[in-house]
């Protein structure tokens, strides 16, 4: 199968400030005052408390993948820091944020993310045209990479697809360095037939005697 090459994402910046004290009041604060508070850990640093704005966070948190985006966390008077966020903790009942976690990383960190599948050539297979359906089973596909060339998306071409195929992790090819978590050969998506297909072909079926 013939695969399009994932480009690397590029990095965007995340910004963020300091954010004094812990702990729950400290925290009930920062939303009082228009922010959803957060914290970075890990690389063998201390935690460090910060706070982001409310509608810049939800504004990110609304344009998708924000799990499975490396940022350049940019606080001033720090610097910047390569974090990936572990956590968004929701209002159970607004379903808002209200805490957000973030873990440091270096480029050369060896990272498990979600990364979305991208299917490509939809005219290109016979099965769809045909009047077939693809169904996919995973939009996203947990990887493991290294932080500093983490793939945007993996592309899956349905170039030559018939009715009845189905479309294996294996079958796609993964940028150098980068494996899937899960060891067995797991099914992506599939070419479904069409359901009046389906119902003339039972239809043909001989009558048992």
């Amino acid at each position: 199968m013939q695969m399009e090459r994932p480009m690397a994402r590029e990095i965007p910046d995340l910004l963020a400030e300091v954010r004094m004290g812990t702990g729950k009041g400290a925290a009930r604060q920062a939303r009082r005052q228009g922010y959803v508070p957060g914290i970075v850990y890990g690389d063998g640093q201390d935690p460090s408390p910060i706070k982001l704005n409310y509608n810049y966070l939800l504004k990110r948190l609304r344009q998708g993948r924000f799990l499975q985006t490396l940022f350049n966390l940019k606080v001033e008077g720090k610097p910047d820091t390569h974090v990936i966020c572990r956590a968004v903790q929701r209002d159970v009942v607004k379903d808002l944020p209200t805490h957000v976690d973030f873990m440091r990383i270096h480029d050369e960190s060896r990272i498990k993310i979600f990364i979305h599948v991208d299917f490509i050539n939809h005219e290109a297979s016979p099965g769809l045209k045909r009047g077939g359906t693809l169904t996919v089973v995973r939009s996203e596909v947990e990887l493991e990479v290294t932080a500093a060339d983490i793939p945007d998306h993996i592309t899956v071409d349905l170039t030559g697809k018939l009715i009845g195929d189905v479309i294996h992790i294996n079958d796609v090819v993964l940028p150098a360095g980068v494996k899937p978590t899960i060891d067995r050969n797991f099914v992506i998506a599939n070419v479904a037939a069409p359901a009046g297909l389906v119902s003339s072909e039972e239809a043909e079926e001989p009558a048992e005697a």
